[in-house]
């Protein structure tokens, strides 16, 4: 025999999740410590169908969609379940005839826990009602696992037409997610690859709707709407193309940083620096986009009331290829307000009327 102890609860609070689904981390975790150690090439464990009841079950409530209703793999990698066909009765029977013994764990007899509660509380009502219920939930796995095959060649045919790659970032065109008959499900399934929730589809929904700049977040990624675009973007700004901008203060991305700050006008000579913009911020509408700049994006060159498109400007300015590549731009509502580093827009400018002023000050990191 083989054991260890571990502080399941600090483990937890650590992660920020729960007590279950730390020690089954912490175990598995183990369980592969144990198999390289002493040269096994298989884990099995004791699951069995009654397992497989709550876990189909448990994933309905929860809300896991379809690959949920799948319930626990038979095998996955070096991990064999090879009790799955019988019931925990069964095996029970089995064990009493064979006088063979074995090992219960103590947790499981307490109802604080949600597979526990099911399991004690819940299948058992349901049984009163539907008797035979749970052999109906075994029944349906294999259909379900069918299904779930199905619906995943459906989604991945989605994917590979709606999804850009460019970079860290993945970009879908609003206009195609608009034309699915299935958008809900196709949405959600490109989105949880993302870390988002079943419970944000709806958020990711309205972004269809909503105006550039808006946005959703999980726990590393945000999805934001841009122009005719969701833009899926890391949430590390030295990753992401897209960044968001909520208002003034530093902002650090892989050029280097911005500082927004909004000052009264004293009506003092403004810096004509390349890397300060002063901007009349009652023109200003926060969030702001931090993306590079791309080909049909246009301005007002400061000093001009005509637009012009940023590759024509480029080649006034004498730019190179590569200087091209290094280009971003701030953005609010589908206006360009500076081109980092080279001109503001002529809309945004500082008049003798302008009361504050959102002065904002780039620090590439060569500096």
């Amino acid at each position: 025999f083989y054991t260890i102890k571990f502080d399941t609860q600090k483990f937890a609070a650590a992660e920020k999740i729960s007590i279950q689904e730390a020690a089954r981390m912490l175990r598995y975790a183990w369980f592969e410590e144990v198999k390289k150690e002493n040269g096994y090439q298989y884990i099995l464990t004791a699951h069995h169908a009654d397992d497989n009841i709550e876990t189909v079950t448990l994933n309905f409530f929860r809300g896991t969609g379809i690959k949920g209703l799948r319930g626990i793999e038979s095998s996955h990698d070096k991990i064999v379940r090879p009790l799955l066909f019988a019931r925990g009765a069964e095996l029970k029977d089995y064990q009493l005839g064979h006088q063979l013994r074995y090992v219960t764990d103590s947790s499981n007899v307490k109802d604080e826990y949600s597979r526990n509660f099911f399991r004690h509380q819940v299948i058992p009502l349901v049984e009163q009602v539907y008797p035979g219920a749970q052999q109906n939930v075994l029944s349906n796995i294999s259909r379900f696992r069918e299904v779930a095959q199905l619906y995943g060649e459906a989604v991945a045919f989605h994917k590979k037409k709606l999804l850009e790659a460019k970079g860290d970032e993945v970009h879908i065109s609003v206009r195609k997610l608009e034309k699915l008959p299935s958008l809900s499900s196709v949405l959600y399934e490109i989105i949880a690859d993302f870390n988002f929730s079943a419970a944000q589809t709806g958020e990711a929904m309205a972004l269809l709707k909503s105006e550039t700049g808006k946005y959703i977040s999980s726990s590393s990624h945000r999805i934001i709407r841009n122009r005719n675009w969701l833009v899926i973007a890391p949430v590390s700004v030295e990753e992401a193309e897209t960044i968001v901008i909520d208002g003034p203060g530093n902002c650090a991305w892989s050029m280097g940083q911005l500082n927004i700050e909004q000052v009264p006008n004293l009506g003092t000579t403004l810096s004509t620096a390349k890397d300060i913009a002063s901007i009349d911020a009652a023109f200003v509408t926060f969030p702001l986009l931090l993306r590079k700049w791309k080909q049909g994006d246009y301005f007002y060159p400061m000093g001009m009331q005509k637009k012009k498109k940023l590759s024509r400007f480029f080649i006034d300015q004498k730019l190179s290829k590569t200087d091209k590549e290094k280009v971003w731009v701030l953005e609010m509502q589908k206006k360009i307000i500076w081109i980092i580093g080279h001109r503001i827009d002529d809309r945004f400018k500082v008049t003798p009327g302008t009361k504050d002023i959102l002065q904002i000050k780039m620090r590439s990191r060569q500096t």
